[in-house]
């Protein structure tokens, strides 16, 4: 523990400044699940279309993350965190005068392009700056992404009921955008600044190990998509209220931010991560199994286990991608490859999910189908054996 002690007064406000800004990831996301059935009884909105508001924002941070890393390196590490901040602000107060599904989707999508923005520098940022304490560091970020999610889900349905407003249940959180904006411009500069020798994103491309990386966060990430659009509406389903749903969201997303927390300290003591990980896939198959056969009965129980499953995976399936690689840079342009492709794949299972409950009449199914991802999933980690990572990535 003697690389901890040593972090800098200046390190520790850098990470409070990334906590800050990662709060801001998800809550343009995960506010509009508890929120659903009022929104759907003032825009005209079926299934199939409300699940673009979640999938159309993921396809977008998965786009965005090709170009994001040369975004940061032209501008400027402060300048991309400033610039995502705004967009992802004004995209999220946009919400206040919303009239149409087609002006709540294009607001979703721009906040999308400022978040991936962000996603795209953060982990080389962590790795160049936090290079003894990784996987602590990428821990509190990433659980700083689920912190702001759960703040939002449980909320949302409260500032709602307060306000008599769905609009001000989406637009309020801008206000995390603006405190982390002030935050991030009062910083001193850091230094020193992130390499900016180019890093080409190309050759992950024909790397059938960044492909394997990729597909394995892109589908876990289906797993948290999923149910952040359809856990709450799921539950309305059942006959719970807005607010009971929307609370249970926010459990959930409470139990993965102590997963976030605790797992890569957990997994920090040995570099070989599979055991961590299968145990993580096999709580989310127990949790989608209780969501399927027993909703009503231990309701509690399944999104705990989910959250403590999907909590623990993200981060790991990030720091799995940077354990390949040494260089800062080339790690950072690895997870950019890893999350584009993968928010690309994630992207596509809210909606798919909202097509089979418009055609089945039920999420069940959509429940079952992940549980056999998840499954698929615990082959693909046993390729994850660290003394190999030198053969597979250069």
């Amino acid at each position: 523990m003697e690389h901890v002690r040593a972090i800098t007064r200046p390190a520790v406000l850098l990470m409070l400044g990334i906590v800050l800004v990662a709060l801001n990831l998800r809550p343009s996301m995960a506010a509009i699940g508890p929120l659903l059935s009022a929104i759907r009884g003032d825009i005209d909105l079926s299934f199939s279309l409300a699940s673009l508001l979640t999938m159309l924002p993921v396809m977008a941070m998965g786009l965005a993350m090709f170009f994001g890393i040369k975004v940061s390196q032209r501008l400027g590490e402060q300048r991309t965190v400033v610039l995502s901040l705004l967009i992802i602000g004004l995209a999220t107060a946009s919400r206040l005068f919303l009239d149409s599904a087609a002006q709540l989707i294009l607001s979703a999508v721009i906040a999308g392009v400022g978040i991936a923005l962000i996603q795209a520098l953060m982990p080389a940022l962590i790795k160049s700056r936090f290079r003894d304490n990784v996987a602590l560091c990428m821990g509190l970020y990433v659980t700083s992404i689920m912190g702001g999610a759960a703040i939002a889900a449980s909320f949302a349905p409260l500032v709602m009921a307060r306000t008599g407003s769905w609009r001000m249940g989406l637009a309020i959180w801008a206000v995390l955008a603006l405190v982390a904006l002030l935050f991030w411009i009062a910083q001193p500069a850091q230094s020193p600044p992130l390499e900016s020798k180019p890093s080409s994103n190309a050759p992950f491309f024909g790397n059938s190990r960044a492909w394997l990386l990729a597909i394995f966060f892109g589908l876990g990430t289906a797993s948290y998509t999923c149910v952040l659009a359809w856990l709450a509406p799921y539950y309305v389903e059942k006959g719970w209220s807005e607010q009971n749903a929307g609370l249970l969201l926010g459990f959930l997303t409470a139990m993965e931010v102590i997963s976030g927390l605790v797992t890569p300290a957990i997994a920090n003591r040995s570099r070989d991560r599979r055991l961590v990980l299968v145990v993580l896939l096999v709580l989310i198959m127990a949790g989608f199994c209780g969501l399927i056969l027993s909703p009503q009965h231990l309701s509690l129980l399944w999104p705990c286990l989910l959250g403590l499953g999907i909590g623990g995976l993200f981060p790991m399936s990030l720091i799995v991608s940077m354990d390949h690689l040494d260089s800062p840079q080339r790690a950072g342009g690895l997870t950019a490859f890893v999350q584009g492709i993968g928010y690309l794949i994630a992207g596509l299972s809210p909606l798919i999910a909202g097509l089979i409950r418009d055609q089945l009449g039920s999420f069940e199914w959509a429940w079952w189908s992940l549980t056999g991802v998840m499954a698929l999933m615990i082959l693909m980690v046993l390729r994850f054996d660290p003394r190999h990572y030198a053969r597979h990535i250069h």
